[in-house]
């Protein structure tokens, strides 16, 4: 009788240790930082734009500011070649793309939406730009940080921190403004992504190494990290049909989605906190 119960709890508690470890501390900030600026360029900035009386062709429109989120297969070989000066390949690009998302957030509250409207298109853009530039790193750095049996709790805790920056950058930013103006809630949500920052100074950069033990080097050229993976993808069966479902499924879900939130304010005629 207790020989069956024995190999449970010992996978108990290699769960318990694996969930409650630095690693995943880490993975829940990282997780956290990847999340922030989705909303920022999404639903509250179109509840912001309501409220600037912005017209709502214009707004469906800022659905497109989410492009680069699925086209970043396009630049992401380039993360990949190219190590930044500072520390290592992970890590560097990691802080690149956090220090630009804190700026470019803070500086998307100074201007209005009525009165600076591509200047609030081009930022935005930008913001979905390196905010995909940081899920490829961040990205990359999970899969060479875990273990093969850390990385479904890994997955988990990190879905956990992304979805309580949605939260944040969601639903407590449009709580904030019903009471503080837009550019301080802005630069706010800016701030927020100074904890990712201080994980990725703290953390350590993960090790490149191939399933037979040896090292993996980085590519040497730029045709051995962009030309040469992209013909490869080429070559295999439906290749093409999986390109453009990458890059077109979510056009609709996104349209649908910038939608709901002017919907809601002036048609139901919610308040941004019951929002």
């Amino acid at each position: 009788m207790t020989d069956p119960i024995k190999p449970m709890k010992t996978g108990q508690f290699e769960l318990m240790n694996i969930y409650f470890s630095k690693k995943m501390l880490i993975m829940l900030v990282l997780g956290f930082s990847s999340g922030v600026p989705l909303a920022l360029t999404g639903s509250t900035l179109s509840a912001w734009m309501v409220s600037e009386g912005v017209d709502i062709k214009t707004i469906g429109l800022f659905s497109l500011v989410g492009l680069p989120y699925a086209l970043k297969f396009l630049w992401s070989p380039l993360m990949d070649r190219y190590v930044p000066p500072f520390l290592g390949r992970r890590r560097g690009w990691m802080i690149i793309t956090q220090l630009i998302l804190i700026v470019s957030i803070s500086l998307l509250g100074f201007f209005h939406p009525a009165s600076h409207l591509v200047l609030i298109a081009f930022l935005s853009v930008g913001v979905a730009f390196f905010s995909a530039s940081q899920d490829i790193v961040l990205d990359a750095y999970r899969t060479e940080s875990l273990d093969a049996k850390e990385r479904g709790a890994g997955a988990g805790v990190w879905i956990m921190g992304y979805r309580i920056a949605i939260l944040v950058s969601g639903a407590v930013a449009l709580i904030l403004s019903d009471h503080l103006s837009w550019r301080t809630v802005y630069v706010i949500m800016g701030a927020t992504m100074a904890v990712g920052c201080v994980t990725t100074l703290l953390c350590r950069e993960p090790s490149r190494i191939a399933p037979d033990g040896k090292a993996i080097d980085p590519p040497k050229s730029l045709t051995e990290a962009v030309v040469f993976p992209f013909v490869e993808f080429l070559r295999r069966p439906g290749a093409i049909e999986i390109l453009l479902f990458v890059v077109l499924y979510k056009i609709g879900d996104v349209a649908a989605a910038q939608m709901t939130t002017p919907y809601i304010l002036k048609h139901i005629g919610f308040s941004r906190t019951e929002l």
